[in-house]
């Protein structure tokens, strides 16, 4: 039976960077991923890394941390990263005063940002509609990564760096903690032993520990999102957020100004849908659109379904046809992402079964920001 210091269930960017920050520590590491590839939220996203949709305090800590670490492995190894900064539009007046209010916050912890008028914003970007844009803000910063990519080319960079073991395909059917060690049972029928393991599971909630799962306060998220056919004549530089994202975000409802929005003229449909616009080119010239949020208990989550409504998608293009000005909106392919994330106060799933197993999920749409700084302190706390 091979041995290790740790194990991690599940190869998404969580636990990932959980495997890449014990491996930091000496530890001997492995990876049980229960499919060929990771395939859920970690590669299922939006691709955009937005400490400034954080305010103040550990999140964006996390965020700034993980931001410079992305960097700092992209410049020894291509992980799909794009240096071009967020830029979040103002449709409104009101929404234009937050994020006035948002630079003033900011600025009291050296995060550099970029206040555009109109007319500077309409000379970087003159995709975006003039009847649209009241003015913006800039994040030079903060980047973009090609997430069907950038998750594949983490565990290559790792497995050519570290010591970490990958083991594809090996779902985990138990965990046994025996008091020295943890015994864990794959599909495969091997064992493996680890001293201590971290279960960062995504969304399935069926095999490991179902019973907590059913008592806990987690709820999956499915969102719809899209992408249309490359359009290399279109320049659109990095992340771009718009004013529903501006009314959604936690750093704006963070702000004292956010009671003075006025939604009289927002569309309150796509507020029910959970929608706000973001953009984002890849690096074909293609461009990702999205998103919008609908809501099941963990317990429960069948009961999203599998078919893409087509009404929801249609709602995501109405609105975006609002804010840019594009050749056209042919559509290459559309596609649901689905994560976990914690209801209420709460913000992750972060729970010890036993002296050796604890489990870690449910960080929600802050995972390819966050995961990074997070796992760093939990994998501090977990071992030192």
């Amino acid at each position: 039976m091979k041995k290790y210091d740790l194990a991690i269930v599940g190869g998404g960017v969580l636990g990932t960077f959980h495997a890449y920050h014990a491996a930091l520590l000496g530890l001997k590491v492995v990876v049980l991923e229960k499919d060929l590839f990771p395939q859920e939220a970690s590669v299922r996203n939006f691709g955009q890394v937005v400490p400034s949709g954080f305010p103040l305090g550990k999140w964006h800590d996390y965020g700034r941390y993980s931001t410079q670490l992305y960097k700092s492995i992209h410049e020894k190894f291509d992980i799909g990263i794009q240096n071009n900064g967020s830029v979040y539009i103002a449709s409104s007046e009101d929404e234009m005063q937050l994020l006035v209010e948002l630079q003033a916050n900011f600025k009291a912890s050296d995060y550099v940002s970029n206040l555009f008028s109109k007319e500077e914003l309409l000379m970087k970007y003159p995709s975006v509609d003039s009847n649209y844009a009241v003015g913006a803000i800039e994040f030079p910063q903060e980047i973009s990564v090609e997430s069907r990519k950038m998750i594949h080319q983490l565990h290559a960079y790792l497995c050519e760096s570290t010591d970490i073991d990958f083991k594809y395909a090996t779902p985990v059917l138990s965990l046994n903690d025996k008091g020295s060690e943890v015994e864990i049972q794959t599909s495969r029928n091997e064992l493996i032993a680890a001293a201590r393991v971290i279960v960062c599971n995504g969304r399935d909630f069926r095999i490991l520990y179902p019973e907590v799962f059913s008592q806990s306060n987690i709820e999956v998220v499915k969102l719809n999102m899209m992408v249309t056919n490359p359009m290399p004549e279109v320049k659109l530089l990095g992340n771009i957020l718009t004013g529903l994202t501006i009314r959604r975000y936690e750093s704006f409802k963070a702000l004292n100004g956010y009671k003075n929005l006025n939604w009289d003229n927002v569309n309150q449909e796509a507020l029910k849908l959970g929608i706000h616009i973001l953009f984002k080119q890849r690096i074909d010239g293609s461009i990702v659109i999205g998103d919008s949020h609908q809501y099941a208990d963990a317990s429960k989550n069948e009961e999203l379904g599998f078919d893409m409504d087509m009404s929801i998608n249609k709602l995501i293009l109405d609105e975006s046809k609002k804010i840019l000005n594009l050749p056209n909106w042919d559509i290459q392919h559309y596609w649901n992402g689905f994560y976990a994330q914690m209801k209420g106060e709460e913000e992750i799933f972060d729970v010890e079964i036993s002296n050796n197993i604890k489990i870690v999920t449910a960080i929600g749409g802050k995972g390819m920001t966050a995961s990074a700084g997070y796992s760093k302190e939990s994998i501090t706390k977990f071992f030192i």
